[in-house]
């Protein structure tokens, strides 16, 4: 998500169940200082439960501008989950410059 402030975070990782309407099961937050927040019950606090876009809704701007979304494995989330650190990129693959 694109930088808003550093009380906001600018990494969201979400683990989405498919066979139940893209529900979210856990969602991992990374902020701009490299703070993880985990969440293993991301509805608890939500007045209306929503499915997670999908990688092509978000990267089309159907939810607004300021998303750029990419799939990673189970792996992956679950290192992130399980070690509580995220030492990837918080710039979007697109908007690097090589």
């Amino acid at each position: 998500m694109q930088y808003e402030s550093d009380d906001m975070p600018v990494v969201f990782f979400y683990e989405v169940d498919l066979k139940d309407n893209r529900f979210c099961l856990r969602e991992i937050e990374v902020f701009v200082n490299g703070e993880v927040k985990l969440d293993d019950n991301p509805y608890d606090d939500v007045i209306e439960v929503c499915p997670i876009p999908t990688v092509d809704e978000l990267n089309a701007n159907v939810w607004g501008e300021g998303f750029y979304a990419a799939i990673i494995s189970r792996e992956e989330f679950n290192e992130i989950w399980n070690t509580g650190i995220y030492s990837g990129s918080i710039i979007p693959e697109r908007d690097i410059k090589y």
